[in-house]
């Protein structure tokens, strides 16, 4: 008795001209992506109109979109600070939300907070007091800080720990960034 040569799925599909299975998936995500949406917005002064994914993050179209890299990446969870931008004067973490949330509305990063040359009081301020070390959280401690103030809830060095308590300085450089924050209240 002879064997006949197995007849399986795979080569049926091969011979009948089908597409393969990484080709079969490939096409699955393909249906299943959501299609762009349109999301205009100002960046640091400049407008600027794009057809992203939904699911784009605000932290992802500054970085991966935009070329802005000063706003970091940190634990993408929210939980530590280093993606704080503003939108329209108020703090957020960008690597929470979604960029089509923000539709017209003004962003402001790190590299849009010094004007024609000067930095920013709260950027000298932090040059003045050392309030860094790796740089990681700084552009985000930064933003914050700048949120912070606008705000006007806080008075004392107590009060700024407390709201500034959603950026995480890994490097511990908590007293020079209270100092600094103090030095940019004081001076504005």
């Amino acid at each position: 008795m002879t064997k006949k040569p197995a007849d399986s799925k795979a080569t049926r599909s091969r011979i009948v001209g089908s597409k393969s299975p990484a080709e079969t998936a490939r096409a699955k995500l393909r249906s299943t992506t959501p299609d762009a949406v349109s999301v205009s917005l100002t960046v640091n002064g400049a407008r600027h109109a794009l057809a992203l994914d939904p699911r784009t993050t605000l932290l992802d179209l500054l970085r991966e979109h935009l070329d802005l890299t000063g706003t970091k990446k940190g634990c993408d969870h929210g939980q530590c600070g280093a993606c704080t931008v503003l939108v329209d004067g108020r703090r957020i973490n960008s690597c929470l939300t979604f960029a089509a949330m923000y539709d017209g509305a003004q962003i402001t990063t790190v590299e849009g907070l010094a004007k024609d040359g000067a930095l920013h009081p709260v950027q000298k301020a932090f040059i003045d007091h050392d309030a860094f070390q790796c740089g990681y959280c700084t552009p985000g401690q930064i933003c914050s800080a700048v949120g912070l103030m606008a705000e006007g809830r806080a008075r004392t060095a107590d009060e700024i720990r407390e709201l500034m308590s959603g950026n995480i300085c890994r490097c511990g450089a908590y007293t020079n960034i209270i100092a600094a924050i103090q030095q940019a209240m004081e001076r504005s």
